[in-house]
């Protein structure tokens, strides 16, 4: 199983960004997918994560009507849309899937993970 982030890099406060991750390895349409990421000096946090079909979505408070998540499973891809960055949002992002066991909000939810993406935002 592979699990390819992609998109992150250098964007200004206030600006936007689209994550992309590509799956492959597994039968995608039937993983749930999140994201998740982890500052410098701080724990691996959960942003967000959408079931199997795309009908559920969940969020973490902080970034909740600024970050959307959605996926194309014809594509194996599910994609992070963030707007309105800011500093805080800095961090190395990473995509997983989750066959559903367990809330999603929590990593041990997800049986696989990709290499992150690095996301930087300038004040």
């Amino acid at each position: 199983v592979q699990l390819q982030a992609s998109g992150g890099g250098l964007v200004q406060a206030g600006n936007s960004l689209r994550l992309s991750c590509a799956a492959s390895g597994l039968t995608f349409s039937s993983y749930g997918m999140g994201w998740f990421r982890q500052a410098p000096g701080k724990e691996r946090e959960f942003v967000t994560a959408i079931n199997w079909s795309g009908e559920s979505t969940y969020y973490a408070d902080s970034v909740k009507g600024r970050f959307t998540i959605s996926r194309d499973n014809a594509k194996n891809t599910v994609y992070l849309q963030m707007t309105s960055l800011k500093p805080e949002d800095a961090a190395l992002y990473y995509c997983a899937a989750s066959a559903g066991y367990g809330t999603y909000y929590g990593p041990t939810a997800y049986s696989y993970w990709g290499p992150g993406t690095q996301v930087t935002v300038s004040s």
